[in-house]
């Protein structure tokens, strides 16, 4: 498709279309939940290779999430030290979350609020959206929103004309830590070291 402007962006994902729009790690490609399938295909993605869950604020992620009140305090603790920001927790899913964003395991999902302004407005009027780096599966992040026009023809992407300070993420991915049900496992280090 093309560069849109952000009202046109945000129409088009609220509509189940695929969009790319900057974060504070690496652009994103993203989609609805339940629409999840689209970036598996444009990506060619392997199945078991779960997508994220990103949202505005931590609020709108807690109703795709289950656990004791016990971990609750736990997620709460480190989402308030560390969101928004490059940390993405992988926790036990509740039965909210579609099946198509984690195909092969349904009883997890990967979920962040990015330290991105432009992200979280966009997040803010469409809700949690399945998330990944704009790549295809196994090819290093795309860092533009040309790039991206070029690669996913069928996406739509942010039009980035006088955003440059806004968009320009660290361009290394988020830290994935996983809770065990008694402590986090780190699955892919990024730039946040949790304590």
């Amino acid at each position: 498709m093309a560069q849109v402007a952000i009202e046109d962006l945000i129409a088009g994902a609220q509509a189940g279309c695929l969009v790319s729009f900057p974060t504070d790690t690496v652009p994103a490609l993203a989609t609805l939940p339940e629409k999840a399938g689209l970036i598996f295909a444009a990506k060619q993605r392997s199945q078991d290779k779960p997508l994220i869950l990103m949202a505005a604020k931590a609020e709108d992620l807690w109703p795709y999430v289950k656990g004791g009140e016990h971990e609750y305090e736990i997620w709460q603790q480190v989402v308030s030290k560390y969101w928004p920001g490059a940390l993405t927790l992988v926790l036990p899913a509740s039965d909210r979350l579609p099946q198509e964003m984690n195909p092969t395991d349904p009883t997890t999902v990967g979920i962040r609020v990015p330290n991105s302004a432009i992200a979280r407005s966009i997040l803010a009027k469409t809700g949690p959206l399945a998330t990944t780096s704009a790549n295809f599966s196994g090819q290093p992040p795309l860092q533009t929103m040309a790039e991206i026009t070029m690669q996913f023809p069928d996406a739509l992407t942010l039009e980035t004309k006088g955003l440059i300070e806004e968009i320009s993420g660290v361009g290394v991915p988020s830290t994935v830590a996983k809770w065990t049900g008694e402590n986090w496992q780190i699955l892919r280090q990024g730039s946040i070291t949790l304590d």
